[in-house]
Protein backbone atom coordinates (compact mmCIF):
# COMPACT_ATOMS: atom_id res chain seq x y z
CA UNK A 1 0.00 0.00 0.00
CA UNK A 2 1.10 3.42 -1.10
CA UNK A 3 0.95 4.48 2.95
CA UNK A 4 3.26 1.83 3.98
CA UNK A 5 5.72 3.16 1.13
CA UNK A 6 5.36 6.41 2.84
CA UNK A 7 6.69 4.75 6.32
CA UNK A 8 9.70 3.33 4.57
CA UNK A 9 10.92 6.15 2.68
CA UNK A 10 9.75 9.65 4.64
CA UNK A 11 12.90 11.73 5.03
CA UNK A 12 12.43 13.23 8.44
CA UNK A 13 15.25 15.97 8.26
CA UNK A 14 12.80 17.73 5.56
CA UNK A 15 9.73 17.74 6.86
CA UNK A 16 8.78 21.08 8.42
CA UNK A 17 8.60 21.30 12.07
CA UNK A 18 5.54 23.59 12.34
CA UNK A 19 2.19 23.01 12.53
CA UNK A 20 -0.99 24.88 12.42
CA UNK A 21 -2.04 26.85 14.91
CA UNK A 22 -6.08 27.71 14.12
CA UNK A 23 -8.43 25.87 16.19
CA UNK A 24 -11.26 24.12 15.00
CA UNK A 25 -14.01 22.35 16.74
CA UNK A 26 -14.16 19.21 18.51
CA UNK A 27 -13.00 15.75 16.35
CA UNK A 28 -14.78 14.59 13.55
CA UNK A 29 -14.85 11.19 11.69
CA UNK A 30 -15.82 11.48 8.35
CA UNK A 31 -14.90 9.30 5.27
CA UNK A 32 -12.68 7.38 7.53
CA UNK A 33 -10.72 10.34 8.28
CA UNK A 34 -10.38 11.44 11.78
CA UNK A 35 -9.12 15.04 13.21
CA UNK A 36 -7.51 14.86 16.52
CA UNK A 37 -5.73 17.37 18.96
CA UNK A 38 -2.62 17.26 20.87
CA UNK A 39 -2.27 19.51 23.69
CA UNK A 40 1.53 19.92 25.18
CA UNK A 41 2.67 21.12 28.31
CA UNK A 42 5.50 23.50 26.39
CA UNK A 43 5.21 27.11 25.23
CA UNK A 44 3.87 26.69 21.59
CA UNK A 45 6.76 26.57 19.09
CA UNK A 46 9.15 26.28 21.59
CA UNK A 47 12.34 24.72 20.14
CA UNK A 48 12.76 20.68 20.25
CA UNK A 49 9.98 20.27 22.52
CA UNK A 50 7.16 22.05 20.97
CA UNK A 51 8.57 21.61 17.97
CA UNK A 52 9.04 17.86 18.21
CA UNK A 53 5.15 17.47 18.99
CA UNK A 54 4.58 19.66 15.66
CA UNK A 55 6.62 17.21 14.06
CA UNK A 56 4.97 14.11 15.56
CA UNK A 57 1.51 15.44 14.09
CA UNK A 58 3.29 16.20 10.72
CA UNK A 59 4.50 12.56 10.39
CA UNK A 60 1.21 10.92 11.27
CA UNK A 61 -0.38 13.12 8.76
CA UNK A 62 1.28 12.95 6.02
CA UNK A 63 2.56 9.15 6.54
CA UNK A 64 -1.76 8.53 6.73
CA UNK A 65 -2.31 10.45 3.73
CA UNK A 66 -4.44 12.63 6.04
CA UNK A 67 -6.76 9.39 7.47
CA UNK A 68 -5.37 10.86 10.61
CA UNK A 69 -4.59 14.76 11.33
CA UNK A 70 -3.58 16.08 14.71
CA UNK A 71 -3.68 19.66 15.67
CA UNK A 72 -1.56 20.86 17.73
CA UNK A 73 -1.79 23.56 20.69
CA UNK A 74 0.67 24.69 23.07
CA UNK A 75 -0.04 25.19 27.02
CA UNK A 76 -2.48 27.00 27.95
CA UNK A 77 -4.01 27.60 25.01
CA UNK A 78 -6.60 24.66 25.56
CA UNK A 79 -6.13 23.72 29.40
CA UNK A 80 -2.76 24.76 32.00
CA UNK A 81 0.47 22.91 30.72
CA UNK A 82 -0.37 20.23 34.45
CA UNK A 83 -3.99 19.68 33.46
CA UNK A 84 -2.64 17.86 30.23
CA UNK A 85 -2.78 14.91 31.39
CA UNK A 86 -6.98 15.39 33.06
CA UNK A 87 -7.91 16.12 29.83
CA UNK A 88 -6.14 13.64 27.46
CA UNK A 89 -7.79 10.74 30.37
CA UNK A 90 -11.00 12.22 30.30
CA UNK A 91 -11.34 12.33 26.54
CA UNK A 92 -11.47 16.04 25.91
CA UNK A 93 -8.58 15.53 23.94
CA UNK A 94 -6.93 12.91 22.30
CA UNK A 95 -3.66 13.18 22.91
CA UNK A 96 -0.88 15.07 24.87
CA UNK A 97 2.83 15.47 24.69
CA UNK A 98 4.87 16.12 28.12
CA UNK A 99 7.10 14.22 30.26
CA UNK A 100 6.14 11.62 32.79
CA UNK A 101 7.29 13.14 35.83
CA UNK A 102 4.97 15.47 35.50
CA UNK A 103 2.40 12.90 36.36
CA UNK A 104 3.66 11.62 39.40
CA UNK A 105 1.47 13.43 41.72
CA UNK A 106 -0.88 10.73 40.10
CA UNK A 107 0.78 8.02 39.93
CA UNK A 108 4.45 7.71 41.33
CA UNK A 109 6.44 5.68 38.92
CA UNK A 110 5.67 7.49 36.09
CA UNK A 111 9.04 9.96 37.68
CA UNK A 112 10.74 6.66 37.13
CA UNK A 113 9.91 6.45 33.73
CA UNK A 114 11.07 9.55 32.79
CA UNK A 115 14.74 9.24 34.44
CA UNK A 116 16.09 8.68 37.48
CA UNK A 117 18.98 10.69 38.85
CA UNK A 118 22.69 8.90 38.15
CA UNK A 119 20.47 6.56 35.63
CA UNK A 120 20.87 5.79 32.33
CA UNK A 121 21.85 7.64 29.41
CA UNK A 122 19.59 8.43 26.11
CA UNK A 123 20.75 5.50 24.53
CA UNK A 124 20.44 3.45 27.12
CA UNK A 125 17.11 4.44 28.23
CA UNK A 126 15.71 3.60 24.62
CA UNK A 127 17.01 0.76 24.61
CA UNK A 128 14.95 -0.55 28.12
CA UNK A 129 12.24 0.70 26.60
CA UNK A 130 12.54 -0.84 22.80
CA UNK A 131 14.72 -3.79 24.34
CA UNK A 132 14.04 -3.86 28.40
CA UNK A 133 10.81 -4.31 28.93
CA UNK A 134 10.48 -0.61 29.36
CA UNK A 135 7.46 -0.06 27.26
CA UNK A 136 5.39 -2.61 28.24
CA UNK A 137 5.74 -1.56 31.55
CA UNK A 138 5.24 2.16 30.84
CA UNK A 139 2.34 0.79 29.40
CA UNK A 140 0.83 -0.37 32.39
CA UNK A 141 1.70 2.60 34.29
CA UNK A 142 -0.04 4.77 32.10
CA UNK A 143 -3.08 2.52 31.63
CA UNK A 144 -3.70 3.45 35.32
CA UNK A 145 -4.39 7.01 33.73
CA UNK A 146 -6.15 5.45 31.05
CA UNK A 147 -3.71 6.73 28.01
CA UNK A 148 -1.20 4.63 25.82
CA UNK A 149 2.32 5.44 26.31
CA UNK A 150 5.31 6.44 23.67
CA UNK A 151 8.32 7.87 24.66
CA UNK A 152 8.59 10.75 22.15
CA UNK A 153 11.79 12.66 22.33
CA UNK A 154 14.63 12.64 24.92
CA UNK A 155 16.80 15.89 25.64
CA UNK A 156 19.73 13.68 26.36
CA UNK A 157 22.02 14.93 29.74
CA UNK A 158 20.25 18.47 31.03
CA UNK A 159 22.13 20.91 32.81
CA UNK A 160 21.40 21.25 36.76
CA UNK A 161 20.48 24.57 35.86
CA UNK A 162 20.93 28.38 36.91
CA UNK A 163 21.94 29.40 40.32
CA UNK A 164 22.72 33.25 41.75
CA UNK A 165 25.18 31.60 44.16
CA UNK A 166 28.45 29.02 43.86
CA UNK A 167 27.29 25.18 45.32
CA UNK A 168 30.90 24.46 47.42
CA UNK A 169 29.25 22.00 49.44
CA UNK A 170 25.74 20.07 50.35
CA UNK A 171 25.23 22.74 52.80
CA UNK A 172 24.94 25.44 49.94
CA UNK A 173 21.01 23.37 49.24
CA UNK A 174 19.84 24.30 52.27
CA UNK A 175 16.85 26.75 51.89
CA UNK A 176 18.11 27.61 48.31
CA UNK A 177 14.16 27.74 46.81
CA UNK A 178 15.15 25.28 43.47
CA UNK A 179 12.75 24.53 40.61
CA UNK A 180 13.35 21.23 39.92
CA UNK A 181 10.81 18.35 39.23
CA UNK A 182 10.94 14.71 39.20
CA UNK A 183 13.00 12.34 41.56
CA UNK A 184 15.84 14.66 41.69
CA UNK A 185 13.72 17.27 42.67
CA UNK A 186 13.21 14.86 46.11
CA UNK A 187 16.80 14.52 46.40
CA UNK A 188 17.49 18.78 46.56
CA UNK A 189 14.78 18.60 49.25
CA UNK A 190 16.69 15.57 51.04
CA UNK A 191 20.01 18.25 50.65
CA UNK A 192 17.48 21.24 52.30
CA UNK A 193 16.25 23.24 48.96
CA UNK A 194 12.48 24.01 48.92
CA UNK A 195 11.49 22.68 45.63
CA UNK A 196 9.14 23.92 43.45
CA UNK A 197 7.95 23.11 40.77
CA UNK A 198 6.33 25.26 37.95
CA UNK A 199 6.07 24.43 33.64
CA UNK A 200 8.34 25.65 31.99
CA UNK A 201 6.88 28.85 30.57
CA UNK A 202 6.94 30.86 34.20
CA UNK A 203 10.30 30.49 35.18
CA UNK A 204 12.09 33.57 33.72
CA UNK A 205 9.70 35.19 35.44
CA UNK A 206 9.89 33.15 38.20
CA UNK A 207 13.38 33.72 38.10
CA UNK A 208 13.50 37.23 37.18
CA UNK A 209 11.31 37.82 39.91
CA UNK A 210 13.23 36.48 42.81
CA UNK A 211 10.57 34.06 43.01
CA UNK A 212 13.19 31.58 43.18
CA UNK A 213 16.88 31.04 43.82
CA UNK A 214 17.91 28.49 41.11
CA UNK A 215 16.19 27.20 38.07
CA UNK A 216 16.71 23.72 35.93
CA UNK A 217 15.02 23.44 32.85
CA UNK A 218 16.96 21.51 29.69
CA UNK A 219 20.07 22.76 28.61
CA UNK A 220 21.91 25.20 26.42
CA UNK A 221 19.70 25.05 23.58
CA UNK A 222 16.30 25.77 25.54
CA UNK A 223 17.97 28.00 28.34
CA UNK A 224 19.38 30.36 25.80
CA UNK A 225 16.01 30.36 23.77
CA UNK A 226 13.86 31.30 27.30
CA UNK A 227 16.74 33.72 28.23
CA UNK A 228 17.71 32.78 31.80
CA UNK A 229 21.06 33.82 31.29
CA UNK A 230 19.17 37.56 31.99
CA UNK A 231 18.49 36.50 36.10
CA UNK A 232 21.26 34.31 37.26
CA UNK A 233 24.83 33.83 37.06
CA UNK A 234 25.89 30.48 37.45
CA UNK A 235 25.35 27.73 35.40
CA UNK A 236 26.34 24.33 36.61
CA UNK A 237 27.23 20.77 35.51
CA UNK A 238 27.56 17.90 35.00
CA UNK A 239 23.56 16.64 35.09
CA UNK A 240 23.49 13.90 37.84
CA UNK A 241 19.64 14.71 37.91
CA UNK A 242 18.40 13.60 34.52
CA UNK A 243 20.78 11.79 32.64
CA UNK A 244 18.03 11.51 29.71
CA UNK A 245 14.67 13.21 30.54
CA UNK A 246 12.29 11.27 28.41
CA UNK A 247 9.34 12.88 26.36
CA UNK A 248 5.91 11.52 26.99
CA UNK A 249 3.16 11.01 23.69
CA UNK A 250 0.05 9.90 25.97
CA UNK A 251 -3.22 8.96 23.86
CA UNK A 252 -6.59 8.52 25.71
CA UNK A 253 -7.24 4.48 25.93
CA UNK A 254 -10.17 4.99 23.83
CA UNK A 255 -9.28 6.93 21.35
CA UNK A 256 -6.01 4.75 20.98
CA UNK A 257 -8.45 1.33 21.01
CA UNK A 258 -11.03 3.30 17.77
CA UNK A 259 -7.55 2.98 15.41
CA UNK A 260 -7.00 0.20 12.85
CA UNK A 261 -4.34 -1.26 13.26
CA UNK A 262 -2.35 0.11 10.37
CA UNK A 263 -3.11 3.86 11.99
CA UNK A 264 -1.36 2.28 15.51
CA UNK A 265 1.47 1.24 13.40
CA UNK A 266 1.56 4.80 12.00
CA UNK A 267 1.07 6.32 15.39
CA UNK A 268 4.08 3.89 16.94
CA UNK A 269 6.10 4.72 13.90
CA UNK A 270 6.10 8.35 14.24
CA UNK A 271 6.70 8.92 17.72
CA UNK A 272 10.12 6.42 17.00
CA UNK A 273 10.89 9.05 14.11
CA UNK A 274 10.30 12.11 16.16
CA UNK A 275 12.29 10.08 19.53
CA UNK A 276 15.54 9.99 17.17
CA UNK A 277 15.11 13.75 15.79
CA UNK A 278 14.37 15.69 19.10
CA UNK A 279 17.43 14.24 20.67
CA UNK A 280 19.26 14.40 17.33
CA UNK A 281 18.86 18.34 17.61
CA UNK A 282 19.27 19.19 21.34
CA UNK A 283 22.87 17.40 20.30
CA UNK A 284 23.52 18.96 17.23
CA UNK A 285 22.29 22.89 18.97
CA UNK A 286 23.72 22.68 22.35
CA UNK A 287 27.48 23.23 21.84
CA UNK A 288 26.40 25.82 19.22
CA UNK A 289 24.58 27.62 22.25
CA UNK A 290 26.51 27.04 25.32
CA UNK A 291 29.40 28.96 22.71
CA UNK A 292 26.99 31.65 23.11
CA UNK A 293 25.78 32.26 26.61
CA UNK A 294 29.57 31.92 27.43
CA UNK A 295 31.09 34.53 24.39
CA UNK A 296 28.18 36.52 24.00
CA UNK A 297 26.59 37.12 27.40
CA UNK A 298 29.13 36.39 29.80
CA UNK A 299 27.87 33.22 31.73
CA UNK A 300 30.26 31.35 34.01
CA UNK A 301 30.16 27.73 33.88
CA UNK A 302 30.46 25.62 37.10
CA UNK A 303 31.26 22.26 37.94
CA UNK A 304 29.73 20.37 40.73
CA UNK A 305 32.44 19.14 43.03
CA UNK A 306 32.93 14.77 43.56
CA UNK A 307 32.18 15.39 47.24
CA UNK A 308 28.67 17.25 45.87
CA UNK A 309 27.75 14.78 43.73
CA UNK A 310 28.73 11.98 45.93
CA UNK A 311 26.64 13.17 48.21
CA UNK A 312 23.86 13.91 45.52
CA UNK A 313 24.24 10.17 44.71
CA UNK A 314 23.98 8.66 48.27
CA UNK A 315 20.78 10.82 49.02
CA UNK A 316 19.46 9.82 45.46
CA UNK A 317 20.10 6.00 46.36
CA UNK A 318 17.50 7.00 49.77
CA UNK A 319 15.10 8.76 47.96
CA UNK A 320 14.61 5.55 44.88
CA UNK A 321 14.74 3.42 47.49
CA UNK A 322 11.92 5.34 49.58
CA UNK A 323 9.63 6.27 46.81
CA UNK A 324 9.60 2.76 45.87
CA UNK A 325 8.71 0.75 49.10
CA UNK A 326 5.67 3.40 48.75
CA UNK A 327 4.43 2.16 45.72
CA UNK A 328 4.57 -1.25 44.23
CA UNK A 329 4.37 -0.18 40.35
CA UNK A 330 7.04 2.21 41.41
CA UNK A 331 9.31 -0.83 42.85
CA UNK A 332 8.60 -2.59 39.85
CA UNK A 333 9.80 -0.14 37.34
CA UNK A 334 12.49 0.79 39.74
CA UNK A 335 13.90 -2.85 39.95
CA UNK A 336 13.87 -3.13 35.65
CA UNK A 337 16.08 0.51 35.43
CA UNK A 338 17.96 -1.20 37.85
CA UNK A 339 18.89 -4.29 36.49
CA UNK A 340 19.45 -2.75 32.82
CA UNK A 341 21.54 0.18 34.53
CA UNK A 342 24.27 -2.28 35.75
CA UNK A 343 24.08 -3.71 32.48
CA UNK A 344 24.38 -1.05 30.64
CA UNK A 345 27.78 0.10 32.92
CA UNK A 346 29.38 -3.06 32.42
CA UNK A 347 29.03 -2.31 28.58
CA UNK A 348 29.35 1.82 28.61
CA UNK A 349 32.65 0.77 30.92
CA UNK A 350 34.45 -0.93 27.47
CA UNK A 351 32.67 1.23 24.87
CA UNK A 352 31.46 4.50 25.09
CA UNK A 353 33.45 5.29 27.89
CA UNK A 354 36.31 4.25 27.07
CA UNK A 355 36.45 5.42 23.80
CA UNK A 356 35.53 8.90 25.05
CA UNK A 357 38.41 8.34 27.32
CA UNK A 358 40.83 7.48 24.32
CA UNK A 359 39.54 10.56 22.15
CA UNK A 360 40.96 12.98 24.46
CA UNK A 361 44.33 11.50 24.65
CA UNK A 362 46.66 13.65 22.97
CA UNK A 363 47.61 13.03 19.22
CA UNK A 364 47.55 15.15 16.42
CA UNK A 365 44.34 14.55 14.36
CA UNK A 366 42.30 16.22 11.40
CA UNK A 367 40.92 19.42 11.38
CA UNK A 368 38.25 20.93 9.06
CA UNK A 369 38.95 23.69 6.37
CA UNK A 370 38.73 26.66 7.52
CA UNK A 371 35.53 28.34 6.00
Amino acid sequence: MQRRNVVKTLGIGGLAAGAAASTFPKPAISQNRQQWRLITTWPANFPGLGTGANLLAELIGRMSEGRLTIQVFGAGEIVPAFESMDAVSSNTVEMGHGAPYYWQGKIPATAFIATIPFGLTAQEQNAWFYHGGGQALADKVYAEMGTKFFPSGNTGVQMPGWFNKEIHSLSDFEGLRYRLPGLAGKVAAAAGATVVNLPGGELPQALSSGAIDAVEWVGPYNDLAFGLYRSAQYYYHPGWHEPATVLDNFISLDAWNSLDSELQAIVETANMAVNMSVLSEFVARNNDSLETLVNEHGVQVRKFSDEVLIGLGNLAGEVLNDEASADALAREVMDSLLTFRQSAINWAGMSEQAFMAARLLDYQYAEPTAG
